[in-house]
């Protein structure tokens, strides 16, 4: 079924209702905010996404997978993370990092330490937390980006 979400960088759009993503804890700061409607950007070579609210025109996210910057990306989370999205393992989900561009979007980061994390087949997610401390609230994407170039040299 197709439904109608305002969206703060389209405006009004139609999504498969499948889009829609249940966050029953909300994520960090938005614990009012339950449903999420993940849109691609317009560039469709963009490794970046939106994380829509589904009810707040206003609240968007700007998203990326962490494989698509970081090919060693490891996901450590807790049971109890599994748990909240009716998943067991890493590979049933679909993992993103929200995104901060600041005004020198070359000092762009993803957060890494709060992972959301995503039942496809559920459509459940949640924010987890990151057990690995190897991973940063502000971890530099592009940094990211030159080190694998640097692997694969």
């Amino acid at each position: 079924m197709r439904v109608k979400v305002l969206t703060k960088m389209y405006g009004e759009i139609e999504v498969d209702d499948s889009q829609i993503i249940d966050f029953p804890d909300g994520i960090l700061g938005f614990d009012f905010v339950k449903k999420f409607v993940i849109i691609d950007t317009e560039n469709q070579n963009s490794p970046f996404k939106w994380m829509q609210a589904y009810d707040e025109k206003d609240l968007a996210f700007v998203i990326i997978r962490p494989v698509d910057f970081m090919k060693d990306y490891d996901l450590v989370i807790s049971q109890s993370d599994y748990e909240a999205v009716q998943a067991s393992s890493a590979e049933e989900l679909i993992v993103f990092a929200i995104v901060t561009i600041p005004e020198n979007p070359e000092k762009m980061t993803a957060n890494l330490q709060g992972p959301i994390i995503i039942n496809p087949v559920k459509r459940l997610g949640r924010q987890a937390i990151s057990m690995s401390d190897k991973y940063k609230v502000r971890h530099s994407i592009l940094e990211e980006i030159k080190k694998q170039g640097k692997k694969g040299d």
